[in-house]
């Protein structure tokens, strides 16, 4: 088993501007230090159902209410800071915002694995001997020798399919059957239990067999932390 850069394409050109973007570099760096309700904040503004930062404000009160951490101490302002970036997000426009979301679950993922584990790196091909190359790269991936790990990355439960399932499956099984080992996993912007109904939808009774899922509520797994 051995990991390559994916071959670029048009494709892969504009998103890595995306990718690049100082918003999702400043917004991946926000949500890493979250706490899972910051998480939610953020998930729930990008999905862009409003504009207004006050509707949001009372929609989180233990966030921004009078409960709440007073406003000038670090939970408030990381509140205050997900919120704003959160908006800016939402404010791309549906297709932007789409690839701006995609892009930033990965930059948290490969964020959060990298307090754990390295080297970890964004966009490679897995390759076995006597098998053809998978065309799609997979998102994140931690190359360290005997603990090899491919993620894709998902801002919701509607981009599981079967097809990712599915290659994420070849994946460990290539690995396996040349004597090693790799863990594979989803990565989930969105509820567990949303996750869960999605993947037996795809797979059916057995679907988290064999796939690590993490969900919104569990990300700081990732980081080897327990969540907040």
């Amino acid at each position: 088993m051995r990991f390559q850069d994916a071959k670029p394409d048009g494709r892969a050109v504009v998103y890595a501007h995306i990718q690049a973007d100082p918003l999702v570099v400043r917004t991946a760096d926000l949500l890493a230090a979250a706490t899972t309700v910051q998480r939610v904040l953020g998930r729930a503004v990008m999905n862009g159902e409003s504009a207004d930062p006050a509707v949001w404000r009372v929609m989180f009160p233990t966030l921004f209410g009078e409960r709440a951490a007073a406003a000038g101490t670090p939970e408030r302002d990381r509140s205050e800071a997900i919120l704003a970036a959160s908006l800016a997000v939402a404010d791309r426009g549906e297709q932007t915002r789409s690839q701006f979301r995609g892009a930033l679950v990965e930059a948290l993922t490969e964020r959060l694995l990298a307090e754990r584990t390295n080297p970890v790196r964004r966009e490679r091909r897995i390759l076995f001997d006597g098998r053809p190359a998978e065309i799609h790269p997979y998102d994140v991936t931690v190359e360290g020798d005997g603990a090899a790990e491919a993620w894709d990355c998902k801002w919701g439960a509607r981009g599981i399919k079967a097809d990712v399932i599915h290659q994420l499956d070849d994946a460990r099984a290539g690995a396996v059957s040349e004597g090693g080992k790799l863990l594979v996993g989803l990565v989930v912007f969105d509820a567990r239990r949303s996750c869960e109904v999605r993947l037996v939808r795809e797979r059916g009774p057995v679907a988290i067999e064999g796939i690590k899922l993490i969900a919104l509520e569990g990300l700081d797994r990732l980081a080897g932390r327990r969540p907040a």
